[in-house]
């Protein structure tokens, strides 16, 4: 049996009188590839956010290996968030610091490697994502694509046991959509636990073992790919696809 990494029960999420998630529950276990999908609005990204406490849930429980993170200080949560890699859909990098500062400044400050190990590391994961000569270039001097790469890279600095991307290609050109998916397909063949927030159904179909289907504030189908793409089970899936992809 895959061990669980993160485990989510009854999670609830109101803003005032109204409710962006409901009564959801599910499991990550280890090795799981997860694609979360859905029309706009569905509450996607709110639900990844709630997995790290980026957003408190408003009712329900998230534990990651385990730990309840709602019953969690700030310091602790921070403390737990090292385990969970985020990338997020406009880079979060710093304009100001250099991709190997970028990268390297977690490790350093929270896990307390030394520059130089932090250093290796960071070329060596650079290398990883195919940009080994731009550790000494500023993220403006990079396109949309090298800096998701770059986004990668500083997630996986520190060596987490489950990465989330919230819809990491969607503020790229589609003509660098290819060069962030094939990092992420590598890392899938590397056995990394992922949960990925995606309009990407070629990704989706080709690369998880799960599709999340979301819709009116919760998960309306679980299954694998080949049963979604096939046969989805809920008229709101089924008119979702015909929209989606193309005949």
């Amino acid at each position: 049996m895959a061990k669980e990494i993160i485990k989510i029960e009854n999670l609830t999420k109101k803003y005032g009188k109204n409710t962006i998630l409901k009564d959801i529950s599910a499991e990550v276990k280890d090795g799981d590839i997860i694609s979360v999908i859905g029309p706009s609005g569905a509450g996607k990204s709110t639900f990844l956010r709630c997995l790290t406490l980026l957003e408190k849930p408003t009712a329900g429980v998230v534990s990651l290996e385990g730990e309840d993170l709602t019953k969690k200080t700030q310091k602790e949560i921070e403390h737990v968030r090292e385990k969970v890699g985020m990338v997020f859909q406009n880079f979060n990098l710093f304009p100001n610091m250099t991709v190997l500062k970028n990268i390297t400044l977690a490790p350093i400050r929270v896990k307390g490697l030394s520059e130089a190990k932090a250093n290796q590391q960071a070329l060596s994961l650079l290398d990883q994502v195919g940009l080994s000569d731009k550790a000494e270039a500023y993220p403006d001097n990079l396109s949309g694509g090298q800096r998701q790469r770059v986004a990668i890279a500083r997630a996986l600095a520190m060596k987490p046991d489950v990465m989330l991307f919230d819809e990491p290609t969607s503020a790229l050109d589609p003509e660098m959509v290819g060069e962030v998916l094939d990092v992420m397909r590598q890392l899938a063949k590397s056995g990394m636990t992922m949960v990925v927030v995606t309009h990407e159904m070629g990704f989706a179909q080709s690369v998880s073992n799960q599709i999340w289907f979301m819709e009116n504030a919760g998960i309306q189908e679980k299954s694998t790919p080949e049963e979604f793409f096939s046969n989805p089970k809920t008229d709101r899936a089924k008119e979702f696809l015909s929209k989606i992809l193309v005949k």
